[in-house]
């Protein structure tokens, strides 16, 4: 059927790219990038790494496959009839994973709220053969701010201007997280440098008090408190005369250490990533054995649901599929072995297709 006749063998050109003569750019600078500062100190918090990698994760896993839609009277809706994909949805970029690719692209649409892919071949019709991945934090506009609020009219790629047209821009539905979440990223960051702080003092936090004698000045005093605190740090045991005492704090190390501070800091985290907090370690409550079956199906719809929706209607445009064409990710194979897992755990019998499955 024509519906599933194999499209022409792409040809493996480089798109060219404005300002730039001879080879592409993208190759030689691609490698010199870093992670924007901003993104490395929300990856530094555990729960926030924790999030992105769940996520990205998930979303990479699972396969694209196409698609297009006939209506139906019988039931007055749209069926969908799957056709043959492109050679792309295995492998967008021919030097890297699919993996790499699509986790990537979902990490910068949760950190920045954009996500770019360069058409680097086209086939014969026109279409996009292969891409590269562009990091968020290296491509920016002269007419868009921090938060992006439509497709961008010019694009520099480190500097160097880059034709729209083989630029694929992805707009998450929601804000970035290092926009949004500033307050709480920062918050994190400062419970943790206080827990830090404690954790590295490794003599007991107290002060010494002159008991008798010849009042000390406070130069004197500062003298022996750094003299004291020196001498711990290396040897376990000090020694005082008789008109001085040592005073140690009488603190709890869980307060000291913020714990419950940080908890709830983390809970946050894990409402600004939009992930359920159990998935990222954080305690809320009793969970019931049936709760945890639940886990997978539960990042599926509160995490990554948004980001499959993104890159699926975004790949399934004019400018990189032949019109009538949709793409979407292969969730069912996700959710039906989770229930096969599900049933196993729990002892339902299965169905013979299920099995066969």
């Amino acid at each position: 059927m024509g519906l599933f006749r194999a499209k022409p063998a792409p040809a493996f050109g480089v798109s060219n790219i404005k300002a730039a003569a001879g080879r592409s750019v993208l190759p030689s600078t691609l490698s010199n990038n870093v992670v924007g500062a901003k993104a490395e100190r929300a990856l530094s918090i555990p729960t926030v790494t924790r999030a992105v990698g769940l996520i990205s994760s998930t979303i990479a896993s699972l396969n694209l496959r196409s698609y297009t839609l006939k209506w139906n009277p019988t039931t007055s809706e749209y069926d969908k009839n799957y056709v043959l994909g492109e050679s792309w949805f295995t492998r967008p970029d021919p030097k890297v994973t699919r993996q790499f690719v699509i986790s990537n692209l979902v990490s910068d649409l949760l950190l920045y709220g954009r996500a770019f892919l360069y058409v680097t071949s086209r086939y014969a019709t026109g279409f996009p053969a292969t891409f590269q991945w562009l990091p968020a934090n290296t491509v920016t506009s002269t007419d868009q701010g921090d938060v992006w609020f439509t497709t961008a009219s010019d694009l520099f790629y480190n500097g160097v201007e880059l034709d729209t047209a083989n630029v694929v821009q992805f707009l998450s539905p929601q804000e970035g997280i290092l926009y949004a979440g500033n307050n709480a990223i920062d918050t994190a960051h400062k419970l943790d440098e206080s827990a830090r702080r404690f954790a590295s003092n490794s003599i007991a936090a107290g002060y010494l008090q002159q008991t008798d004698g010849e009042p000390m000045s406070g130069e004197e005093l500062t003298e022996l408190a750094s003299a004291w605190a020196q001498a711990r740090s290396v040897n376990a045991i000090g020694a005082l005369n008789q008109h001085v005492t040592f005073t140690e704090f009488k603190s709890n190390p869980n307060l000291l250490q913020l714990l419950e501070s940080r908890q709830y800091a983390s809970l946050e985290l894990a409402r600004l990533c939009q992930v359920p907090a159990y998935l990222v370690g954080v305690a809320v409550g009793s969970m019931t054995y049936q709760n945890a079956q639940q886990a997978r199906q539960d990042l599926l719809t509160f995490g990554a649901s948004p980001f499959l929706t993104c890159i699926a209607e975004t790949l399934s445009g004019d400018n990189v599929i032949a019109k009538g064409k949709h793409i979407e990710f292969d969730t069912d194979a996700y959710l039906r072995t989770f229930a096969i897992e599900t049933a196993d755990t729990i002892g339902t019998p299965r169905t013979e297709q299920e099995t066969e499955t």
